[in-house]
Parts: C-alpha cells; sequence; structure tokens
C-alpha cells in the first residue's frame, strides 16, 4: 500500500491540493528554513519544493530567480517517486540530469540532495532541496540535517491547515477565507470571469445563547456549517469570519446567480429544527449581503464591505432575507 502511493500522482496531487499552499505569498517560517539549510549545508541553493501536475514551484527559495520550472526537467519529479532522500553528487555523471537545462543552464545545478515532503497520508507532495554549482558529496550528517528540516516543513505545511480551519464548523477561519478571496479575485481578473461574494450572519443569535447556553448556540454554528456544507458546490468556499458571522465565495458565479444560492442557503436554515437539550426545537434564521466582483472592488477588505453593507441592509430590512449590492 506504500509504495502504491508512490505510483498514484492523481491522489498525490488531491493531497497537495488539501493543503491549500500553492501560489501562496511568502511565509516567514518556510523562508527561515531555506536560509538555514543553505547556511547550514554551505549550498547556494537552497528550496521547499511543491510539485505538481506539470510544473514544481517553489514556496520558499534562496538562490534562484525563478518561482517555478517544468515538472519534467526537475530533481524533484524523482525525488518524490521514493521514500529515501535522493542524492546527486555529480549530475553531469548521471543520465537522468546531465542534459537538463537546469544543469547545463542557470542556475547550473551540479549536485542535489532532496529529501521527500511527506503528508500524514502517506504522499509525497514535494521535496526540502539543497543544491551546489559544483560537484560535491553530502555526509550522512548533511543527510540526516536535511532530513530534519524537511520534518519541520511537514510540519508547518500541517499547522498552516490547521489554522486556516475552524475546529467547531470545519469551515475556514477568516485567516484562511481572506487568503481563498485573494486568489480568487487574481482568478477571476486573470480569465475575465465573474465571481460574487456572499456575507451571512444568524440573527438573534444572542438571544439562542442567552436562552439555552452557548452549547446549544455552537451546535446551531455546527448546524449551519452542515447545511451549507449541502446546499453549495465543491467548487464554493464556505468560511467562519467570526462569531455566528459566515461568508461564501462563489466562483464563475455572477451577482444574481449568487442571490439564488443564497436564497436555497437562507430557506434551507429556516426549514430545519435546531434540537435542544430538553427535547424540543428552534427555528432561526439568517440574513445573506451579496457582493459581485467589480472593476470597483480593490481588494478583498472592500469587496467584503460592499457585502457587508447589504448583510447589514437586510438586517435592518426585516432580517431573513438577501440583499445585492447595485453592480457598479
Amino acid at each position: 500500500m506504500d509504495d502504491a502511493r508512490l505510483h498514484d500522482d492523481d491522489a498525490r496531487l488531491a493531497a497537495l491540493r488539501r493543503l491549500e499552499v500553492l501560489d501562496t505569498a511568502i511565509e516567514e517560517p518556510f523562508e527561515k528554513i531555506v536560509t538555514l539549510v543553505r547556511t547550514v549545508l554551505a549550498v547556494p541553493i537552497a528550496t521547499v519544493t511543491l510539485v505538481d501536475r506539470d510544473r514544481q514551484w517553489f514556496k520558499a527559495q534562496r538562490g534562484l530567480s525563478r518561482t517555478e520550472t517544468p515538472r519534467a526537467i526537475s530533481f524533484c519529479t524523482h525525488t518524490i517517486a521514493q521514500r529515501e532522500p535522493l542524492i546527486i553528487e555529480d549530475a553531469l555523471c548521471d543520465a537522468r540530469f546531465a542534459d537538463s537545462p537546469l544543469v547545463a543552464g542557470p542556475p547550473y545545478v551540479r549536485s542535489y540532495a532532496g529529501i521527500p515532503l511527506r503528508t500524514p497520508e502517506g504522499y509525497n507532495v514535494g521535496a526540502l532541496c539543497a543544491m551546489d554549482t559544483r560537484a560535491r558529496r553530502f555526509s550522512p550528517a548533511d543527510v540526516s540535517i536535511l532530513s530534519n528540516f524537511a520534518n519541520i516543513v511537514c510540519d508547518e505545511l500541517e499547522l498552516r491547515l490547521i489554522a486556516r480551519v475552524d475546529h467547531l464548523t470545519g469551515a475556514l477561519t477568516r485567516r484562511g477565507f481572506i487568503e481563498q478571496a485573494e486568489r480568487e479575485i487574481a482568478r477571476a481578473r486573470r480569465y475575465g470571469r465573474p465571481s460574487a461574494l456572499v456575507m451571512l450572519d444568524i440573527d438573534h443569535f444572542k438571544s439562542v445563547n442567552d436562552t439555552h447556553g452557548h452549547g446549544v448556540g455552537d451546535q446551531v454554528l455546527h448546524k449551519i456549517a452542515s447545511i451549507a456544507e449541502v446546499v453549495l458546490r465543491p467548487s464554493d468556499v464556505f468560511g467562519r469570519l467570526g462569531g455566528e458571522e459566515f461568508a461564501l465565495l462563489l466562483p464563475e458565479t455572477s451577482g444574481r446567480e449568487a442571490v439564488e444560492v443564497a436564497e436555497r442557503l437562507r430557506q434551507a436554515i429556516a426549514d430545519c429544527s435546531m434540537p435542544l437539550p430538553d427535547g424540543g426545537t428552534r427555528q432561526v434564521t439568517a440574513s445573506f449581503g451579496v457582493s459581485e466582483l467589480s472593476p470597483l472592488v480593490s481588494s478583498v477588505a472592500t469587496w467584503l464591505e460592499s457585502a457587508d453593507t447589504m448583510l447589514y441592509a437586510a438586517k435592518t430590512g426585516g432580517r431573513n432575507c438577501v440583499k445585492l449590492a447595485a453592480s457598479l
């Protein structure tokens, strides 16, 4: 079973997607690791490399001028095909790499040490790499040090994911949602595609906590998330911004279409009876504000502000309804 995972690239790519780390911004923990690798092993090049379907992308790097290269010419595509470290003392003497553009041209890699980055599910999603422009031997101590750093990289990848998921509802945290929204703005604008953002707030949630206790309040939050999971598409993003406030990110969706999605979710919430400890039930409702991505949306903050303005209009307009921001 363990070896089978080395040859199931679709499952490996799914594990990589789960980390939601590709094409993300610079993050200090990974920057520190590549700096330490370069210093401790005395190499000019160090990378935290993630291997996508057709490319290798550098989450962090030192000594390179690029953020990605084709997978076909990479050392790391060989590294992820095995459990052990991949050590190349002289690339010119290895038929797999002697003619590689990365060896024959910049950055003129001559020696390489790569440790697979393994997820808890057992998939190699990338490698921590140390490279030199001269032939050299990597000692057992060097490989051990690099392996320890690779373990730290794997831990950081999991920690950043945990920090993005709300433990109570399973929705993205505010931080995680904003990261996804930033990526969606870039994607939608790059390809000229529609996108919409929805904010929702549970009506009279304070009275739920005050009357039935915070335990019931937590159950309501969890139930709302469960309902959203059923109503929303796999491509949609659901996040908890704080307290009883949630947000939806709807790619490939116009403002009017987003209103329809919000209405379905609003109705599903209103139709659901929340169980109480005494055997009774309580109905809850939610108010929604919708904002379509427009040229005037300069950031996630302004997009959220637009949706929040409509959420306020829904609250003051009687609650349990959906309001759409006017097209700008």
